[in-house]
């Protein structure tokens, strides 16, 4: 597909696990101009808006797209471009909005322009029903996916992409998001494969979305090539028990997140056995001795993760919103600190003074020892 054809191919650069850079793709949905023998004020601005974007003058399409809607705000062809925009801002829920909006306002007006040799001269509503194919379920489920992982939800997302891939096998796109989602669960192995996988179809399609504008119109395969070599070096440079310890950690912490204690529980106490010297395990061996109600041991596991040789990389997934971002001894104080007053009112607690016990001396009266009344009974 030449690099001017106005399809979405979207790259997010995604933050995850730390400060190394990801790549997000995805398929796209085709701008549509309708025919029309005399241009409408509607029509002349959506045909600027496109020739702008195939100039890659993203920022003059939008402005132009909104003149439009100003127009007409119910024309299907100026919501279906809008969605357009915004997915190239990386804004996919007004996208989807955009996207719905002309669908259920499609018309059969004749389309002048599109990416799709086949759909000029077609009514706008047979087009969309055709788009309704393999390529465009593939594309949804890719969105969908994204729209996971911006939420911190990795294995959602690569549910939601193998079933695209099952569709397609074949899609670099799909493959590629494959080994973004993988790695934002840090399951470093199939994130590789995948990202290989995407680089090796060799696909010219360019990436026209990007959060990263420097990116835009590259091809998604050298977009997973980087991907792989970038992780190909992290992978060399981490301990293999290490690897597999922060992918625990990050099940455990999704676990935890849908309120699934007993199987963040597991996860957790693999991660500490794997790599007991890790501050992120230590931590969260602490977190689950607070769990369980074992607050000196909590206080031991917290103070050592705040000593820990990698006590100060900061934490990218949490249970809690306040701990992203923050390094781990940070966090682990914060813990610690918490486990310290609850321990201290418990010992408050115990030292209440209580009613005294009386006890019978040696060598009293057998009258007195005969029958004790209850209260002067040893305690």
């Amino acid at each position: 597909m030449p690099k001017t054809a106005i399809t979405l191919g979207a790259i997010f650069a995604l933050a995850v696990l730390g400060a190394s850079r990801k790549v997000w793709a995805h398929d796209g949905e085709r701008i549509l101009i309708p025919m029309r023998s005399h241009l409408s004020p509607v029509q002349k601005l959506n045909r600027e808006g496109v020739e702008a974007i195939r100039k890659h003058n993203f920022d003059r399409a939008e402005t132009l797209f909104y003149r439009a809607y100003l127009y007409d705000p119910a024309d299907p062809f100026t919501l279906n471009n809008l969605g357009y925009v915004s997915e190239l801002e990386g804004q996919i829920d007004r996208a989807q909005r955009f996207y719905q909006l002309a669908a259920e306002q499609s018309s059969n007006a004749n389309i002048d322009l599109s990416n799709l040799k086949h759909l000029h001269g077609q009514p706008m509503k047979a087009a969309l029903v055709q788009l309704k194919d393999a390529a465009m379920r593939v594309n949804r489920l890719n969105l969908d996916a994204m729209r996971m992982l911006e939420r911190d939800q990795g294995f959602e997302a690569i549910d939601a992409l193998k079933r695209a891939l099952a569709v397609d096998p074949s899609n670099p796109f799909t493959l590629n998001n494959l080994g973004v989602a993988y790695e934002s669960v840090a399951d470093f192995d199939n994130a590789l494969r995948y990202y290989q996988d995407a680089a090796s179809s060799r696909s010219k399609e360019p990436a026209m979305v990007t959060l990263d504008r420097t990116w835009r119109g590259r091809s998604v395969s050298s977009m997973a090539r980087e991907s792989a070599s970038r992780l190909e070096r992290k992978m060399r440079n981490i301990d293999p028990a290490e690897a597999k310890a922060i992918m625990f950690t990050v099940r455990g912490v999704y676990a935890e997140n849908a309120n699934n204690w007993t199987e963040a529980r597991e996860d957790f106490l693999h991660a500490y056995a794997l790599y007991p010297s890790s501050a992120f395990s230590l931590n969260n061996r602490g977190y689950v001795a607070e769990r369980e109600g074992d607050l000196e041991t909590a206080q031991f596991f917290y103070q050592r993760a705040q000593r820990a040789y990698n006590s100060t990389a900061k934490v990218g997934l949490a249970t809690r919103l306040f701990a992203r971002g923050q390094p781990v001894n940070a966090v682990a104080g914060d813990s610690n600190g918490k486990v310290d007053d609850a321990l201290e009112v418990y010992s408050r607690e115990r030292k209440q003074p209580s009613a005294p016990v009386e006890l019978t001396p040696r060598g009293g009266s057998p009258a007195q020892n005969s029958n004790p009344a209850p209260e002067d009974r040893p305690q």
